[in-house]
């Protein structure tokens, strides 16, 4: 009986939640609207439930459905505010505060729209101090995922002006973005930041928008099939996992991070750089690294920050035998807080534990690496100590010590499942436009991506019900090691697709080949990209007649020995950016062996030629990963696309 009434409690309890009168989060305190444009505000209360809303002194009625639904559409208004909201239903109100119309921009893509300025917050330390845009405000949407279909709301968010402290959670790309079109327009901008790292487009992709994928179709309805997901979570938490290999710098009675131990057995290494490049060979596994670091008075007793650079893939930092900063992963800049009670005089002792699962481990070149306080700092950079913990024994891929259980599925790598967690609660939502920076997690199979990406665009528009919505995308930039030869390459593929979908009307890419980092998949200059991005959305979305964009591929004709390239958006005229003869043309005949060219401008166009082929065919730009010297830009300062013509 007492377990009956506890039922029938929670059952009340459940019936009672259903039918309190409830908005989503994204209509919450200060939210911005889009202006001059026709407004859903929906909810959920008791079924039949009359529902009233007042806006800017005008009262519009509606009455729950069966389901406990209800919405009202609201006439288009000029960008303004702030205003209040009220809403009331039965002896339920609710008041929505500090509103403005303005314009609201869908920022979603993979980590480089995910990183916050607070990531970068020396690069744009002068940003960060001087944030002062009430207008501009952030809606960022949580981490989530779901295979089984579209969510109606999202469980937590809320609205978050770029003023003082508030502005480091900001998509750093979505801020300069935003800051841009705010200054340039006068309108308040509200971002919808929803985005998530190392995710494939077609996790952003609703089951409607994937149908005429077959493939994609085929896995979305086996991962709606629960007994095949709990079936593969069961065998792969039945998979034994190996235990890892003992780790001798955390044995002991003294570890090798505490200041008391007397290192015996260690070598010399350079540090930033690779341990399997100074003689160290396929070593997956634990290193300890340790260096005696003069530290002077001024700086002792101080809090002081620590760069790292970056750490393939784990790393622990010690000093003076406290742990003082970790991080689990590769990608991030190791930037470390030191509190004040950690540094002396003289000599102190750094020990960084590095974990490394794959490819080459430790301290990734070209970043910095120091200590400072102050006006003080103190290089890091030179000779430390190593010592191995630990070795892995190589193992079948997804069983290292650390990985993921053989078998097991990623979610958020999953078709529709972003889309329906993250996505779908807000296509009720009116927009101006999308901002979409991804691809990198795509880069293994580019071949795809044109497709996909023309699916995202039509899918999008459909669920948002608004069939030109102003698509803007940022192109790849350059990234991972220079090849001095010309070369195939999977980003430059990919890039093409990118390029391809420009096809697709009202839409705009901002170029970013130049702002990339061979070493780092997520360059510091978030600015320019945000920039760019702004750049083609007052072209697209604002409609102004202004050159938005580099040199854009447009026709190639043989002349002889040479190749004629013509080009779209060549503004006030083409130009090499440095002064310097034009780089990364390259040139083949039919048997598509392509040699370095050389290249000159002649007035809206390039020539191209080479005294190693005299029939060219074909002719390619920034065609790698990481081109070189990607010069040509027009005299606005804007690159130009890679491109290729051996595959028209």
């Amino acid at each position: 009986m007492k377990c009956f009434v506890l039922c029938c409690w929670l059952l009340l309890v459940g019936v009672t939640a259903q039918a309190q009168l409830r908005l989503p989060k994204l209509i919450s305190d200060g939210m911005v609207l889009q202006r001059d444009t026709r407004l859903t505000i929906w909810g959920w209360a008791k079924a039949g439930e009359r529902i009233t809303v007042r806006f800017r002194n005008k009262t519009y009625k509606s009455q729950t459905n069966s389901e406990g639904t209800w919405q009202v559409t609201l006439p288009p208004a000029p960008a303004g505010g702030p205003y209040n909201m009220e809403v009331a239903g039965g002896t339920s109100r609710l008041t929505v505060n500090d509103i403005l119309l303005g314009d609201v921009w869908l920022c979603s893509g993979q980590s480089n729209m995910v990183h916050q300025l607070n990531i970068h917050d020396v690069t744009y330390a002068k940003e960060i101090a001087e944030a002062n845009f009430p207008n501009i405000r952030q809606f960022w949407v949580p981490t989530l995922t779901d295979l089984q279909g579209p969510q109606r709301d999202f469980p937590q968010g809320q609205w978050k002006a770029a003023v003082g402290e508030d502005v480091r959670p900001f998509s750093a790309v979505a801020y300069f973005f935003a800051k841009t079109i705010h200054q340039r327009y006068n309108v308040p901008i509200g971002i919808i930041n929803a985005s998530v790292g190392g995710t494939p487009i077609e996790a952003w992709i609703s089951e409607a928008g994937l149908k005429e994928i077959p493939s994609q179709k085929a896995l979305i309805e086996k991962n709606k099939d629960t007994t095949y997901i709990n079936g593969l979570a069961r065998r792969a938490a039945a998979v034994p996992r190996p235990t890892p290999p003992v780790d001798l710098g955390m044995t002991g009675s003294t570890k090798w991070s505490d200041p008391a131990y007397a290192p015996k057995g260690w070598r010399p290494i350079n540090v930033p750089g690779y341990w399997e490049d100074q003689g160290i060979r396929d070593l997956n596994g634990v290193v300890w690294y340790r260096r005696e670091v003069e530290i002077p008075a001024s700086m002792a007793g101080k809090a002081a920050r620590v760069f790292l650079g970056r750490i393939v893939d784990a790393d622990e930092l010690y000093i003076n035998g406290k742990l003082v900063g970790r991080t689990t992963y590769q990608y991030p800049q190791r930037r470390y807080a030191v509190p004040a009670d950690v540094l002396k005089p003289g000599k102190n002792t750094f020990v960084v534990r590095v974990t490394n699962m794959a490819g080459k481990g430790g301290f990734v070149p070209d970043k910095p690496y120091c200590i400072f306080a102050g006006a003080d700092t103190v290089d890091l950079k030179g000779t430390w100590q190593y010592k191995v913990g630990t070795a892995y024994r190589p193992v079948a891929r997804g069983n290292a010590a650390g990985g993921s259980p053989a078998g097991a599925i990623n979610a958020q790598n999953q078709p529709t499942a972003l889309y329906n967690a993250m996505i779908a609660p807000a296509v009720e939502y009116a927009i101006k436009g999308v901002c979409w920076y991804q691809g990198e997690s795509n880069a293994g199979r580019p071949q795809e991506y044109e497709t996909l990406q023309r699916a995202l665009i039509s899918d999008w528009r459909n669920r948002f019900s608004q069939p030109a919505l102003p698509f803007l995308y940022v192109q790849l930039p350059g990234f991972m090691d220079y090849n001095y030869q010309p070369g195939e390459s999977s980003w430059a593929v990919l890039r093409e697709a990118q390029l391809k979908a420009l096809s697709v009307p009202n839409t705009a890419m901002a170029v970013a080949i130049d702002l990339g980092e061979w070493n780092d998949i997520h360059p510091d200059n978030k600015k320019d990209v945000g920039e760019r991005l702004a750049l083609a959305a007052m072209n697209v979305a604002y409609k102004e007649n202004r050159v938005y964009s580099g040199p854009l591929f447009q026709s190639a004709t043989v002349d002889g020995n040479k190749i004629v390239i013509s080009f779209t958006n060549v503004g006030s005229g083409l130009i090499a950016s440095d002064g310097e003869e034009l780089g990364e043309f390259a040139i083949a005949g039919s048997d598509k062996k392509f040699v370095w060219a050389k290249a000159r401008i002649e007035g809206d166009k390039v020539v191209v030629w080479s005294d190693e082929v005299t029939a060219p065919q074909y002719v390619r730009y920034a065609w790698a990963d990481n081109p070189v010297h990607p010069n040509l830009y027009n005299k606005e300062g804007l690159p130009a696309s890679p491109f290729r013509t051996d595959n028209q």
